[in-house]
C-alpha cells in the first residue's frame, strides 16, 4: 500500500513526509538523508552566513542525493535584515524546484519564485493568514499548530481543530505540522483533511541530525511537558525545550513592564547554536515541540520513515476498515 496524495504528486516525492525547516539544523546531512529516505528534505537558507555560502550547501546536499529536496526561507522583521533578495536569488540561480516560506509579508518573494517556476509551501498558523496565503498565489500550505515547536502565533489553536478547519476553506494541498511525530499521526492528519506531515522536533532525534548527541537524548528523555512558551507578552510567542535558560526567560517575561531588551542576552541565536553543537543543554534557547512525548529512540531517517509509513498504513488498512460493519 501508499500513501499518494496532492502533496506528495506537487512535489514529487514518495511519501508524504516533509522535514521542517530549522535553523542551525536544516544542512545537507539531514535534508539529503530525509530526502533519500522518500520525504522531503528541507535545507534553512539562513543556517549559511551568506548567500554564496547557501550556494555551496545546496551544491553539496545534491553530491548527497538525487531525490528532491527544498530549502526554507523565514523573512521576520529585524532592526538588521539579512539580505533576502540576495538569499532568494542563490534558490533560483541554483536551480532549488520547491521552497518553504514562512514569516512576514513573503509576496515579493513568492512572486520571484513563482516566476521561475519554483513550487513554493507557506508556512501559516491561522487559517486567515492560509486564506491569505493562497491568494498569495503559493502552491500549498503547512499548517502549524499550537503544539509545534518555534513559533505557533497568538490564537493557541491546537492541530485537532486547526487542520480541519483550514482544510474546510483552503483548497490548494495543505500539509500538517506541529505534534507529528509517528504513523498515528500521520494517519490523524490525512483522516483531519491534510495531504501529509511536516515534521522538525522529530528529525532532530535522528542518526543523520547534524547536532550533538546530548541534545537528542535530551529529546528521548523529554515528555509532552517539558516546553516552554516563552515571548507571550511581546506577542511573539515561542515553543522551545524546557531548561534553566527557558525557565529563567518566562521569569523575567512575566515581570510587570518587561521589555524584550531585558531578555535578549539569553535568547541571541549564537547561545542556542552552540547548546547543539557542543551538547550544552543549558547553553541556550533549545526549540523542541510537544512532541518529545512520542520520541523514545533516536533511529536513521529511512528507519523513522520507513516505520512512519507502516504504523500509517496498517492504520488504515487493518484498524480503520476493520472498524466498518
Amino acid at each position: 500500500m501508499a500513501l499518494r496524495t496532492r502533496f506528495t504528486e506537487l512535489a514529487g516525492i514518495e511519501h508524504p513526509i516533509v522535514q521542517g525547516g530549522m535553523m542551525w539544523v536544516g544542512r545537507a546531512e539531514l535534508a539529503a538523508a530525509v530526502s533519500n529516505a522518500g520525504g522531503l528534505g528541507i535545507l534553512t537558507a539562513l543556517t549559511q552566513p551568506t548567500p554564496d555560502a547557501l550556494r555551496g550547501e545546496i551544491e553539496r546536499c545534491r553530491t548527497m542525493t538525487d531525490k528532491p529536496f527544498g530549502v526554507n526561507l523565514t523573512i521576520l522583521p529585524s532592526v538588521n535584515p539579512p539580505p533576502y533578495a540576495d538569499y532568494r536569488r542563490a534558490i533560483i540561480d541554483a536551480g532549488i524546484g520547491i521552497v518553504e516560506t514562512a514569516g512576514h509579508r513573503p509576496q515579493e518573494h513568492v512572486d520571484d519564485f513563482k516566476a521561475h517556476g519554483i513550487k513554493v509551501i507557506h508556512k501559516c498558523t491561522a487559517v486567515r493568514h492560509a486564506l491569505s496565503a493562497e491568494r498569495m498565489g503559493v502552491d500549498a500550505i503547512s499548517i502549524d499548530g499550537f503544539e509545534c515547536a518555534g513559533h505557533p502565533g497568538e490564537d493557541d489553536i491546537p492541530g485537532l481543530i486547526l487542520i480541519p478547519a483550514a482544510a474546510d476553506q483552503v483548497t490548494i494541498p495543505m500539509i500538517a505540522s506541529g505534534g507529528f511525530g509517528d504513523g498515528r499521526g500521520l494517519a490523524a492528519a490525512l483522516a483531519l483533511g491534510a495531504e501529509g506531515i511536516n515534521m522538525g522536533t522529530r528529525f532532530c532525534a535522528t542518526v543523520e541530525a547534524p547536532i550533538h548527541d546530548n541534545i537528542k537524548q535530551l529529546l528521548v528523555a523529554n515528555d509532552e511537558r517539558a516546553t516552554n512558551l516563552i515571548f507571550r507578552g511581546f506577542k511573539n510567542t515561542g515553543r522551545v525545550a524546557r531548561n534553566s535558560v527557558s525557565d529563567r526567560v518566562v521569569e523575567i517575561g512575566g515581570r510587570p513592564g518587561a521589555e524584550f531588551a531585558h531578555v535578549q542576552p539569553l535568547v541571541s541565536g549564537a547561545r542556542g547554536r552552540v547548546a547543539l553543537e557542543t551538547g550544552d543543554v543549558d547553553a541556550g534557547l533549545i526549540w523542541a515541540g510537544q512532541v518529545q512525548g512520542l520520541i523514545h529512540d533516536i533511529p536513521t531517517c529511512r528507519d523513522l520513515v520507513d516505520r512512519i509509513m507502516r504504523e500509517a498504513e496498517a492504520i488504515i488498512r487493518d484498524r480503520l476498515a476493520g472498524l466498518i460493519a
